[in-house]
């Protein structure tokens, strides 16, 4: 065959592959080129509209306070939270997983395939029944654990059941807490006092100490402080205290922990409509004006705050620990 007549075979070869390779091609060009143009793109929010302003009504709850009777009722993602999947398989244990960031936490966390145990007082059940009912619409295992952490053994009671009802723990998230607004620390009773520390730091250390034993290499710790570490209100002060020590030993617990392959992280959440506010956590005069202190105007929804935790918790953050992340509206540290 001559070289002019390879070449021209050759050239007839490649528009027919080309051609054949253009008509497989021509349906998915089809389906995009009808696609709308905002299909797979998340839509642009503006911060500062879609959830409420203060003012807002005068309300005070008795403790430990219930968002099913807050108003504006707190948006915990339960309408909007999608998930893709970057918990599939894990098995978490949340701390006061029952309404406000932990429940925010807890749905989160279900629609991106983990199973969950959510622990709360038992005064908090009408809210917790709420949360199991959205684990299990997810199409994941729920185990509600109605107790009082402010003790060493039930601490290691709760820790336990959530291992053995969802066959091992991967991921802890240290969020209950005790707020309890006072003017002056002539105020602060000793059983206040102590109150507010065995929630916030004790059980913390008891839950964390029990959970490390069962917990294997590339399992995430996450913890809640607050902005109150780092700029305490004076009405605050053994609350502020106690979140400037989870920041303290977050930083402290994950260097001990990167050792065992378990990353600790920390949350610094700013002001988030919950019902730590409405249930003495604040004054009814500051409930009112609630977040309105800060450069967005508003506080924040549990709904936005979950997305940090669910980014601490996976494994895509595998360089991350020892690190303390803001959420406060524009104001505070870090």
């Amino acid at each position: 065959m001559k070289s002019d007549e390879v070449s021209s075979s050759r050239r007839n070869w490649m528009q027919a592959t080309a051609a054949g390779v253009f008509v497989a091609a021509m349906p998915a060009m089809a389906d995009e080129t009808n696609a709308p143009a905002s299909a797979g793109a998340a839509a642009l929010r503006d911060p500062r509209n879609g959830y409420p302003h203060p003012p807002f009504p005068a309300q005070q709850q008795p403790w430990p306070g219930l968002a099913g009777r807050m108003t504006p009722r707190p948006d915990h993602g339960e309408t909007s939270y999608r998930g893709s999947g970057k918990l599939t398989g894990r098995r978490a244990l949340i701390t006061g997983g029952d309404s406000g960031i932990g429940r925010a936490t807890a749905i989160a966390f279900a629609r991106e395939g983990a199973d969950v145990a959510i622990v709360y007082l038992p005064a908090e059940e009408p809210d917790a029944r709420e949360v199991v009912q959205l684990i299990q619409a997810a199409g994941r295992k729920a185990v509600p654990i109605a107790i009082d952490i402010r003790s060493e053994a039930a601490c290691q009671s709760l820790v336990e059941r959530a291992v053995s009802e969802l066959g091992g723990l991967d991921i802890l998230v240290n969020n209950a807490g005790r707020q309890h607004s006072h003017d002056s620390i002539l105020d602060i009773s000793t059983e206040d006092f102590d109150w507010t520390l065995k929630t916030n730091l004790y059980a913390l250390f008891w839950i964390t100490r029990a959970a490390i034993a069962h917990m294997p290499p590339g399992a995430a710790i996450v913890n809640t402080a607050s902005v109150n570490a780092y700029d305490p209100a004076p009405n605050l002060l053994d609350y502020a205290m106690t979140k400037a020590a989870i920041a303290n030993f977050t930083k402290g617990l994950a260097k001990q922990m990167i050792k065992r392959g378990i990353r600790v992280n920390g949350v610094a959440p700013g002001p988030f409509w919950t019902a730590l506010q409405v249930s003495g956590g604040q004054t009814t005069e500051n409930v009112q004006k609630f977040g309105e202190q800060v450069p967005l105007g508003r506080p924040g929804q549990p709904a936005e705050i979950a997305p940090i935790y669910v980014e601490l918790a996976s494994a895509q953050s595998t360089y991350v620990t020892g690190q303390i992340y803001g959420a406060s509206g524009g104001a505070g540290n870090p």
